[in-house]
Parts: structure tokens; C-alpha cells; sequence
């Protein structure tokens, strides 16, 4: 799914208008009704319900929702915070509308908000700002949003949550934005939607078809996707295939301490669907490893405990390096020789990357396409500063287009830069995966989807979605607080067993 930048959607929505044809006020129409229809479900057989309304489209929703709700015999409390008595035409159109069969409280001043009675009820109908704001909330405003966060009802946010801009956060003033109990936005996501600093302002958040235009959505251009269930797709294996055709898998990883990195990422490897595997590592070790994934091939570093030479990788179909692997200098000219290799599928992690970390020499070597994935942390390192959620995805499609490579910001929606400019966001996942292994986990499974033919791009998004999905398979048989990394690689194959898309 494709999404867009708030200023983007204003401009489907007039498209929408001109297309169709319709008028804007039926397009809000249309929006109010596919949020009152899935507000139904959560309403109260009895309770107070108030709906706030500011003065623009986002109130208008609003007062057009609230006029839905005195349809099936529901009387809300309606509070318009206009401090200057002036609304859009949209606006001013569900307000004459509304007015006709209910009493609309006008607040001007913030005094008026000292009533407690205003925000006392168990339903509040969230319509102060839309997707337009561009400033942080100050004045009646914010004071409004304090009194909205302190309302012991559930509140349900029309589109997103006034007070939140629709893509860097940066700068807002994060007290005075409303915590919802619902978000429930119209048509696709935005941006905001993905930042962790954001999650207590949205709560759950579900998208609405509110029927835009097809064509305005497929010709309006937008870096932004979103990939959902539908959108990934397996390579059918042949009957005849045997372990050669399903490629062989070359893993880098592992040292005197950490061999379980290189048992996670070799194994998941394997479960991914790779013919061959082998298993680079120190000679400590080879007995482990050999006990651990008998499935596995073992090449030995010459060192006892650490990385530091590759063996010949003409016969790998992909390369995986980085878990477990030390950062000591055996490693990094290990790390040297393998990138002046020039090597095709190639997936940096973990300790590959905080080689990389600030080594220019390294970065001009690496491949085209090859595949990086970063945690915050590990991405930070790379690009030494510290950046905003929103400016770390601008960064990432900078770095991905500038040095043809792919970036996997590893999250709760991990994002995926392509070197074509497009960022992709991930769906699958849960909190429970945020365990030791699970990145090396990762690292396993792209390599694995690399060695098989999948061309790094769709390697990327498919291994993230796969790894994420596995992940959420995984939770439906156990806790979040006790899931393990194996979980994730023995629930590879559930995964595939019951996704139908086959290419």
C-alpha cells in the first residue's frame, strides 16, 4: 500500500472531488460515515458521549458524526472550540446541518473549559485538528487537548490526533496532543503513524476506506509504502528441484562466547528454504555447531576464537556476515577482504556494521545492493548523529540512493530503503521479538532468500515481513515476555505453510 505525505492527501482529495465527480462536503460525508460505522461497535448501551469539534474539515467530521449518532437515538454533548466564530465551508455546512436538531455549545474563551460537565463521559468523538495542523498547539487548544487527556472516557480520534503533525514530530509540543484510545484514519496511514515517540498518541489506530479515487491514489507519487499480507509473494519450488537448486548460503559469524548468533542465523537459514548452507566460524566453535544444526556445513577460521579470513565464496549464491562476529582487528580485515571481493547478495549485521561504523574506506566498497540492517543504535553509529524518527527515514533513502544500497532499520515497523528512493514499511512483528537472536535470526532468513534467487529488493521485504510474521505466529502459542528467537525460526515453516501467495 502506498501512503502519503498529509499535504499529498489534500491533494487526492481534491482530485477525488474533480474525478468522481463529487462535492467536498459529500466527500466528508462519505469519511463521517465510514468512522461512524466502525465507532458503532465500541459505543456504550448507555453512557454520555461528547464529541469536540474544532472549526475546520477535521470539526467537520465531527459535527457530521454527531449528527449520525442522533440518527439511531443517541444524544451527544457538541463543544465547537472556535475562538474567532470563523468555519471552513465545510465546516460551517455540518454545523447549520447539525444545529437543526441539536444544541452546539460555542466555546470562545478558555474559561468556558473550567465546566467539568464538558469532558465528563465515557465516549469522547476526537475532531479539534486534522491532518492540516502545521504548528504546535497553544492557547484554547492546547488547553482543550489537557482537558481531553485528563477525560476518564475513551477518546476516538477523527484521522489522527489533534495536535499530531502527519509526519515529523520533532518539534511539537508532545503535551499538548490527544492520547486516544483509537485512531482511526482515513484511507492510508501517515507517516507519524510509524515513530515510537508517537504510540501513546494514536493507541490502536485502523485504516478506513473512504473510497478516494483510484486514480488519484496510483498517479499521485509518494516514496511511502506500506506492505501488508497481500502484497508478498513466494517462489514455487519445482518438483524436480533438488538442494542445488535452491542455493547454497555462505554465514559469517560467531566468536568465543557468542556461537549462538551463528546458530540462530545459520538455522533460520535453513528453515528459510536454502539447499545448502555452510557456516563459517572460529574454531571454538566447530563441536557446537556440528551438535547444534547437523543440517550445516562448517568451514573453521584459522582462529581459535574469532573471525578473520573467508574462505573461496565463488560457490555461495549469498553471503550473510556480521552476528556474533567481534569487532577486533582480526575481524575487520576479515571484513576487508570479503567486501574487496566484490561479492553479489550480500548481507551486512550486527558487528559488520559497527566495523563499518565510521570507516569510509569499507563503505566505498561495499557491493551494489548490498543489504544492510541496523538497529537505532547500530544506524546512529553508521551515520554518526543522532536524528529525529522522521529525518532517520530521509536519511535512510538518502544513503540507500547515494550508495545503491538497501537499509533495513530494524523496529516495531521496520523501515526498508531501496536504492530507487522508496522506503518501505513493515507490518508484522511484536514486542515479544524484541529478544537476543532475533536479529541474527533475520540475517539468516535474507541470506536464505537471497541464495534462492530472490533479487535483493524483494529479499529485503519479504525476508523483514517473513521474519515478522513468523514472529507473530509465534505469539499466538506463547507470551511476549517469553518468546525466543528460535521461536521465530521454528515457526518459519507455519508461515509458509498458510501464506497463499505463490509466484
Amino acid at each position: 500500500m502506498k501512503f502519503f505525505q498529509t499535504q499529498l492527501i489534500r491533494q487526492i482529495d481534491r482530485m477525488t472531488i474533480e474525478k468522481e465527480p463529487i462535492s467536498s462536503f459529500n466527500l466528508m460525508k462519505r469519511a463521517s460515515l465510514a468512522f461512524f460505522n466502525r465507532l458503532l461497535p465500541h459505543l456504550p448501551k448507555e453512557g454520555k458521549i461528547t464529541v469536540v469539534a474544532g472549526a475546520g474539515n477535521n470539526g467537520g467530521d465531527a459535527l457530521v458524526i454527531a449528527r449520525l449518532l442522533m440518527n439511531i437515538g443517541i444524544v451527544p454533548k457538541v463543544f465547537l472550540i472556535s475562538p474567532k466564530g470563523i468555519l471552513s465551508e465545510d465546516c460551517q455546512n455540518a454545523h447549520d446541518k447539525l444545529a437543526e436538531k441539536a444544541i452546539i455549545c460555542k466555546i470562545s474563551h478558555p474559561h468556558e473549559l473550567d465546566d467539568e460537565d464538558i469532558f465528563s463521559c465515557d465516549i469522547l468523538i476526537d475532531g479539534l485538528f486534522g491532518s492540516g495542523l502545521n504548528r504546535p498547539l497553544e492557547g484554547i487548544f492546547a488547553l482543550t487537548v489537557e482537558r481531553i487527556n485528563h477525560c476518564q472516557g475513551k477518546v476516538f480520534s477523527i484521522d489522527l490526533p489533534s495536535g499530531l503533525f502527519g509526519e515529523d514530530n520533532s518539534l511539537n509540543d508532545h503535551n499538548h496532543i490527544v492520547n486516544a484510545f483509537r485512531t482511526f484514519t482515513f484511507q492510508t496511514p501517515k507517516p507519524s503513524f510509524f515513530m515510537a515517540e508517537n504510540e501513546r498518541h494514536l493507541g490502536e489506530w485502523e485504516i478506513l476506506d473512504i473510497q478516494l479515487h483510484p486514480e488519484a491514489l496510483s498517479k499521485t507519487e509518494s516514496p511511502f509504502y506500506f506492505t501488508e499480507d497481500s502484497d508478498i509473494s513466494f517462489y514455487k519450488r519445482s518438483k524436480f528441484g533438488h538442494k542445488g537448486t535452491f542455493g547454497h548460503a555462505l554465514i559469517i559469524a560467531g566468536s568465543f562466547g557468542m556461537m549462538g548468533a551463528a546458530v540462530l542465523a545459520t538455522k533460520a537459514a535453513l528453515r528459510t528454504g536454502c539447499g545448502l548452507t555452510t557456516a563459517h566460524i572460529p574454531q571454538c566453535g566447530y563441536t557446537i555447531m556440528q551438535i547444534a544444526i547437523p543440517e550445516a556445513i562448517v568451514s573453521l577460521d584459522v582462529q581459535q576464537n574469532c573471525f578473520s579470513n573467508i574462505p573461496d565464496t565463488s560457490k555461495y549464491n549469498a553471503i550473510g556476515i556480521g552476528p556474533g562476529l567481534g569487532c577486533g582487528e582480526s575481524s575487520k580485515k576479515g571484513l576487508k577482504l570479503l567486501l574487496e571481493q566484490k561479492p553479489e547478495n550480500l548481507v551486512l549485521d550486527a558487528d559488520a556494521l559497527n566495523i563499518l561504523s565510521g570507516n569510509n574506506e569499507l563503505w566505498e566498497l561495499l557491493p551494489a545492493k548490498t543489504i544492510l540492517t541496523p538497529h537505532p543504535k547500530e544506524f546512529e553509529r553508521l551515520i554518526g548523529m543522532k536524528k529525529s524518527p522522521y529525518e532517520c527515514w530521509l536519511t535512510q533513502m538518502e544513503i540507500s540512493q547515494k550508495k545503491n544500497i538497501i537499509i533495513i532499520l530494524k523496529g516495531a515497523y521496520t523501515s526498508i530503503s531501496l536504492p530507487d528512493g522508496t522506503i518501505h514499511i513493515n507490518s508484522t512483528g511484536n514486542s515479544g521479538m524484541a529478544t537476543a537472536g532475533s536479529g541474527d535470526t533475520l540475517t539468516g532468513i535474507l541470506t536464505a532468500l537471497l541464495a534462492q534467487g530472490y533479487p535483493p529488493e524483494e529479499a529485503a521485504i519479504t525476508g523483514v515481513w517473513l521474519h515478522g510474521k513468523a514472529g507473530d505466529v509465534a505469539l499466538s502459542k506463547q507470551a511476549e515476555e517469553s518468546l525466543l528467537a528460535s521461536d521465530i525460526i521454528d515457526n518459519i515453516g507455519n508461515v509458509y505453510k498458510t501464506h497463499n501467495n505463490i509466484v
